[in-house]
């Protein structure tokens, strides 16, 4: 049986873009999305230590069907790292979409991370850019910090959840996804294939209850 008693040297809470346009009313925004941030909130009680994630697009990101001629929201492209979904505008940088959820206490964070800010890369995972080689840095931070577990909630879980959770885990921590703390956009059945991929990773899954009590 896994141990859920937090070690307050060693345990930190990482929220997963819990954004504005992630959020109902968003430019791509996730059912539910503004859920998360009162379940983080009460989480951040049980961690002395406390990170945020941030999508941070420059106007012209890759990522953007806005970027490219004829081409719409949530159709494929090839791109020199593989396959990229295209999105609609989103997470601009210096914009009021890119703001945290104002329900989120961001105030608590230690460390803000931002990712996505490359124009010719997309970024879904807080360890590597999605050519899977490029790091962000996070991983020498934590290890630096001596953070040894991660504890992560946000959105959307099928997508930045679980890319972060899987390089987590391939970078050597104990990683759990809080699933009630977490929204999905599920498209096309990738919240399952997600799961399965976490699951196949390391990646533990629970419920908030499990910390709470």
């Amino acid at each position: 049986m896994v141990n859920l008693d937090i070690n307050k040297d060693t345990d930190a809470l990482v929220v997963i873009d819990v954004q504005n346009d992630f959020c109902p009313g968003g430019a791509l925004a996730v059912a539910g999305g503004d859920q998360v941030a009162p379940l983080s909130n009460k989480l951040m009680s049980a961690f002395d230590h406390v990170l945020l994630t941030q999508d941070w697009h420059p106007a012209d990101h890759g990522s953007f069907a806005s970027s490219h001629e004829d081409k719409a929201p949530f159709e494929t492209v090839d791109a020199p790292y593989g396959a990229q979904t295209l999105w609609p505008d989103h997470c601009v940088q210096g914009t009021p979409g890119a703001e945290f959820h104002g329900g989120l206490e961001s105030d608590r964070a230690e460390l803000v991370i931002r990712k996505g800010f490359r124009r010719a890369i997309d970024s879904y995972s807080a360890f590597y850019e999605n050519d899977h080689s490029t790091p962000t840095g996070f991983a020498g931070y934590l290890r630096e910090r001596g953070f040894k577990r991660l504890f992560m909630t946000g959105l959307a879980t099928d997508f930045c959840v679980a890319y972060s959770a899987i390089d987590a885990c391939k970078e050597g921590f104990g990683v759990f996804v809080i699933e009630d703390a977490c929204r999905a956009i599920d498209m096309d059945g990738s919240l399952a294939a997600a799961w399965d991929r976490m699951t196949a990773a390391g990646v533990e899954r629970i419920k908030s209850k499990e910390i709470l009590g």
